[in-house]
């Protein structure tokens, strides 16, 4: 069957899921999964093994401009305003899940280092759209709301960095290589330096070139092609792609003024191609994986959250944060996406024999974890008493 039918009812498919996961009140990426579940080789089979291979650019395409929107969250002047507390919490949480999950998988579940480094290393990420949707649909204003938002954007780029250190150690691991500590660092260390240094070179240029656009098309083209340009530079270099994106979208969301429009004209471009992500995203869990790693599945959806809640918990406790963040912040970083799945791709790819667990899981754990975080983001948010805050201050004005 050709490919192109296939895409286009993958497309159909999802934006149907994502239509059935809004009348239960659901976020559209558990419907996009599911779709794509039912659709692939666990059920129907109209994409098989082979298409999900065969989708393995539109994988690279959606990561990229993922990446690349996460950028547009680390203007310099907001990053001074919310200041070092935000980041010492949010170093908090990442070392809480990391460390909290690598003990459960490597010590209770008996798994391989490896195995337990790469899984803890893509439990950091929390995706922030479902939290933002929730702050909108309550308008909710205060310090808890405050504090979750910038720490969902940090948390991403320091998850991309330490998968990037436990990618390295594990495919020295993998392949039997005698390793130094000064390999175990450096070479970790020199791809994020290697990834961060492309990144400001495209960067600076792409807002160099992109002022030069004489209407939206143009402006548009551009923008795609220096996302493709700094995905694809990054594999040709041997460095992490993700990581480049993003800091090509923090360089020229700091250089570029107006830099909203290019982000503006990205998330119009991209609905299609994360339907695509997430359906082929789905198609790729095979259900008979998701029996055999049952307990590791949930394992790590009881280690992530705890994790999480007493790295949060401590980290606001430390910098002497107010009583409503201590007590509610690490229940409302618990939802995970996008890139969480993105990371499990990058494994199909480097360490192949750990891709179907690893990616079983986390798809696993993206369907829980989207339906609850949430869920669990608005009960803290109300118990916090932000609900209406942005009311009730205009209300005092």
């Amino acid at each position: 069957m050709d490919l192109l039918f296939k895409l286009g009812v993958a497309i159909l498919v999802g934006v149907v899921g994502g239509r059935l996961s809004n009348r239960l009140k659901l976020p559209n990426v558990s419907g996009y999964i599911i779709a794509g579940l039912i659709i692939g080789p666990s059920f129907i089979n109209l994409l098989t093994a082979e298409d999900v291979e065969s989708f393995s650019i539109i994988n690279e395409l959606a990561l990229a401009a993922i990446a690349f929107a996460i950028g547009n969250e680390f203007l310099i002047k907001d990053l001074r305003r919310v200041g070092k507390d935000v980041l010492l919490i949010t170093v908090a949480e990442v070392a809480g899940a990391f460390i909290i999950v690598f003990l459960v998988m490597k010590f209770i579940l008996k798994q391989s280092t490896e195995f337990s480094l790469m899984i803890a290393s893509m439990s950091a990420a929390t995706a922030p759209a479902g939290i933002a949707m929730v702050v909108r649909e309550l308008k909710a204003k205060g310090p808890l709301t405050q504090t979750i938002l910038p720490i969902v954007a940090i948390d991403d780029a320091l998850g991309i960095m330490v998968f990037g250190v436990c990618l390295s150690l594990s495919k020295m691991l993998a392949g039997g290589e005698r390793y130094s500590i000064i390999k175990i660092i450096g070479s970790p260390l020199l791809e994020i330096i290697g990834s961060i240094v492309l990144g400001l070179i495209i960067g600076v240029i792409m807002t160099y070139v992109v002022k030069k656009a004489r209407h939206s098309e143009e402006l548009f083209i551009m923008s795609v092609g220096f996302i493709l340009l700094g995905a694809g530079a990054a594999k040709v270099l041997n460095v992490s792609s993700l990581l480049t994106c993003m800091v090509v979208g923090g360089t020229l969301v700091n250089l570029k003024p107006s830099s909203h429009r290019v982000f503006n004209i990205i998330g119009e471009f991209t609905p299609p191609i994360n339907v695509l992500f997430f359906t082929i995203a789905g198609a790729s869990l095979n259900i008979r994986v998701l029996f055999s790693v049952g307990i590791l599945g949930f394992g790590y959806l009881l280690a992530r959250a705890f994790g999480k809640y007493i790295g949060a918990t401590i980290g606001a406790k430390a910098v002497g944060a107010k009583d409503e963040i201590v007590k509610y912040l690490g229940m409302s970083l618990l939802t995970q996406g996008g890139i969480s799945i993105g990371l499990s791709m990058v494994i199909r790819e480097e360490l192949p024999q750990l891709s179907n667990s690893i990616t079983t899981v986390i798809l696993f754990s993206v369907l829980i974890y989207e339906i609850i975080g949430p869920i669990l983001a608005k009960i803290a948010i109300t118990r916090a008493g932000e609900v209406g805050g942005m009311i009730r201050k205009s209300k005092k004005r």
